[in-house]
């Protein structure tokens, strides 16, 4: 019985980082296929619309059958919040980021993706949720890898350098027809919109955190009602940008995968996923698996996609790295420290009652009866 608690334990404190492993691994088959898609010619417009419609479509059922109890009541604040999380997320950051990934690469979108515990980190301090005391050493650690994050991601951007041959890439290369101005040109305004779509999703998590004090017993609704109004807000962004009806049709086809894997993996499994382990680590824990994404698509991208990969690439993607977990190593020694602080505070020590049959009070640190125990001895 012992050790089958201690590996349900075990279990209980792993939970949270198999899912956001997990959500990865579902990240990077969405860039893969979407750029597979975006490379046939479908908008990104459209895709954002299916993508949405497939997700509340695929996890509306579970939120009115699950939830029907547990919702809480909709208020203009609470609608006003659901309005804003679908603008950031299925709208902006969705938008941006399939334009940034048209006229870059899988991988060069993740690797400047990692921006996002670092923007997260920020804008958490402006909003109160993180403290950032530059007199202590895992303060400075944390400001300090936010720079180096920003710094790795401008050498990204305005860096490319030579390719790097893979043994499995170097005869599948094919000559550019693009000059080098015209896809240097291309490249810096896929990366600016990679990094708008990015700070949209830093916004996303730091609301959703506000968000989920309301829906604590309703996560799966929270999602579902982001995905709907995210797909009608889609719907009005498309009409305005694209005029031909023909970008609304598709088939049996790449489109169609894309948009279903897209909305029904990372839309409504993911933003899901992605609440409950912000609900029980914080958004900056959340954010900080987005590197093996990186991986992963560099891998799958050079082996699907033949995709090139340039040495600024790679120096900027280590320096995200290295900044990222120094931010983090700082955010695990502020909470390890503020948990041993709570213990600390605990009453520690418990003094009995002179007097038989008595109860027992506990006394805190200055001697303060803190509780009564009122039954018998």
């Amino acid at each position: 019985m012992e050790i089958q608690g201690h590996c349900a334990n075990l279990f209980h404190k792993c939970k949270p980082y198999i899912a956001m492993v997990s959500l990865q691994f579902g990240y990077a088959g969405m860039n893969i296929i979407t750029k597979v898609s975006l490379n046939h010619g479908m908008s990104h417009y459209v895709l954002v619309v299916y993508r949405h419609a497939f997700a509340t479509l695929s996890i509306a059922p579970f939120a009115l059958f699950l939830e029907r109890k547990g919702r809480p009541k909709m208020t203009f604040k609470i609608f006003l919040q659901i309005f804003v999380l679908a603008l950031l997320g299925p709208v902006i950051d969705q938008n941006f980021y399939y334009a940034g990934l048209k006229y870059t690469s899988p991988s060069f979108a993740c690797a400047i993706s990692n921006m996002l515990p670092a923007m997260t980190f920020v804008m958490a301090v402006i909003f109160r949720m993180e403290k950032l005391d530059l007199k202590r050493v895992i303060c400075q650690v944390k400001l300090v890898g936010t720079l180096v994050t920003v710094v790795g991601a401008m050498l990204m951007t305005l860096y490319k350098g030579p390719i790097i041959e893979m043994v499995w890439t170097k005869h599948k290369h094919t000559h550019e027809v693009q000059t080098d101005e015209s896809n240097n040109k291309d490249w810096l305004k896929g990366s600016i919109f990679v990094i708008i779509a990015t700070l949209a999703w830093a916004a996303l998590f730091i609301l959703q955190t506000e968000a989920l004090k309301k829906y604590a017993s309703a996560p799966i609704s929270l999602t579902s009602l982001i995905c709907f109004v995210g797909t009608l807000q889609a719907i009005v962004v498309t009409f305005v940008m694209e005029h031909k009806a023909s970008v609304w049709s598709i088939g049996w086809d790449m489109n169609l995968l894309a948009a279903a894997y897209a909305g029904i993996v990372t839309s409504s499994v993911a933003y899901y996923v992605q609440g409950l382990v912000i609900q029980e680590k914080g958004p900056v824990f959340a954010s900080a698996f987005s590197p093996l994404m990186m991986i992963i698509v560099a891998i799958m991208g050079s082996f699907i996609l033949a995709e090139k990969i340039y040495l600024g690439g790679v120096i900027g993607a280590i320096l995200i790295v290295a900044g990222l977990y120094s931010v983090l190593w700082g955010k695990f020694k502020e909470n390890k420290e503020m948990t041993e602080t709570a213990a600390l505070e605990f009453p520690i020590a418990i003094k009995s009652i002179e007097g038989n049959g008595k109860g027992m009070d506990i006394i805190d640190s200055n001697d303060v009866v803190i509780a009564k125990d009122t039954q018998k001895a």
